[in-house]
């Protein structure tokens, strides 16, 4: 990857923080729908969506990061392919589509915590404050995963 070349990100808020995720990865951003929830999963799930005919897992991301929720009419779920899911992440509110020079990201800071920061792959500074760079698919725990794949398997049955 060149230092100079330019990639385009989703940015987006949960409470007061900023993130942004890989444009390419994201399918569409819509209203909160309806969800189906789904017995014995983790707090964060809120359960399965039937989009045009496909049902997709949705998960709350403030709730995952614990960040305290706010539900406004911008709150937004971003579709998101995941290779071989599509995810719905609700977010507090879409703000922007960032193209960022891989020469102005920083690198995450050290973190020393109990849980992993891999899903953090770099930070942008906008303006005055910093944008943290997020891999979604390394937010999800193997729960996560297997829960989504479960889903996605009993809605093609």
């Amino acid at each position: 990857m060149s230092q100079d070349e330019v990639n385009r990100y989703l940015n987006f808020s949960l409470g007061e923080e900023e993130f942004a995720i890989p444009l390419l990865s994201v399918k569409e951003v819509i209203a909160v729908p309806e969800t189906t929830p789904i017995s014995h999963t983790p707090p964060h799930f809120l359960g399965i969506m039937n989009l045009r005919g496909q049902v997709i897992s949705v998960i709350d991301l403030r709730k995952k990061f614990s960040i305290n929720t706010k539900n406004t009419e911008e709150t937004s779920v971003i579709i998101l392919d995941l290779k071989n899911h599509f995810l719905g992440v609700v977010v507090d509110s879409v703000t922007s589509v960032l193209a960022i020079k891989n020469s102005d990201i920083l690198e995450k800071p050290m973190i020393e915590s109990s849980k992993s920061t891999e899903y953090i792959t770099g930070v942008f500074r906008k303006n005055e404050h910093l944008v943290l760079l997020l891999d979604i698919f390394k937010t999800l725990s193997q729960e996560d995963k297997s829960v989504i794949s479960k889903s996605a398997t009993k809605a093609a049955a």
